[in-house]
């Protein structure tokens, strides 16, 4: 499998999954129909680890922008790559949003709501202040990157010191978890530009019935803000391991 494919198949299980429970919690007359947030936090980390697991051998699985050009600024991944990456990416977004419409199909006519409707592809904030909200995605992809790039170092997955390397998916997943749980309710945490907008512009594309407009005003928000956290985010692991361990760089996925 070559990388592209991995992180197309990777982003696409995460989106599918992630996307997925949304659809099972917000939709009408699904058996996990008001289940909530825990459910939804639950869902979206282990969708991500399943994404990780899926292309971590091929790819890095980074299934995210953000991973990726965090990675390419600090000089731990190659530029020729990134847009490549970033297009299997969005590929993924928008092909795992088709298929969860699929799986859903007959709940769209079930539900009155259209913004639940819009929900199950993107996020939207819980108070509407774009600077405020750019500052949660800005925070959550700081998090995300710096929690990730700190836990996925060779100290902690040395079998003889810490965890095997084939548990690296799942602390991934703990950490996308972790910010769910703590920082997500501000804005519903995107913290992955090709998870936010891939699926919506499936939204935008398919014939979902009495669906409202795919919020194009607010889509720039989840997108900017996980870029220049992960960029930060990043650039804050890169100084901590050279601090913490002079020669040695901080591993990518």
């Amino acid at each position: 499998m070559t990388p592209f494919v991995a992180e197309l198949v990777g982003t696409t299980l995460l989106v599918t999954l992630g996307d997925g429970v949304v659809a099972n919690v917000v939709l009408r007359k699904t058996k996990g129909h008001g289940s909530g947030w825990i459910v939804v936090t639950a869902g979206w980390a282990f969708a991500v680890t399943i994404g990780v697991y899926a292309s971590n051998a091929a790819s890095g699985g980074h299934l995210n922008p953000a991973m990726t050009l965090g990675l390419a600024i600090t000089g731990e991944f190659n530029w020729a790559l990134v847009p490549a990456y970033l297009a299997a990416q969005m590929l993924g977004g928008i092909l795992g949003g088709f298929i969860v419409w699929s799986a859903y199909l007959d709940h769209w006519a079930a539900t009155d709501d259209p913004d639940a409707k819009l929900g199950v592809f993107c996020t939207a904030p819980a108070i509407r202040n774009p600077p405020s909200n750019l500052l949660t995605e800005f925070i959550g992809t700081f998090v995300l990157v710096l929690g990730i790039a700190l836990i996925v170092t060779p100290a902690n997955l040395q079998p003889e010191t810490g965890f095997k390397m084939g548990l690296t998916p799942l602390l991934v997943g703990v950490v996308v978890w972790a910010i769910g749980v703590s920082l997500g309710g501000p804005t519903g945490y995107a913290i992955n530009p090709a998870r936010d907008l891939g699926p919506r512009i499936a939204h935008a594309i398919l014939p979902i019935p009495g669906k409202r407009d795919s919020d194009w005003s607010y889509a720039w928000v989840p997108v900017v803000g996980p870029i220049l956290g992960g960029a930060l985010g990043a650039v804050v692991a890169q100084m901590l391991s050279r601090v913490q361990s002079p020669g040695v760089a901080t591993p990518g996925l």
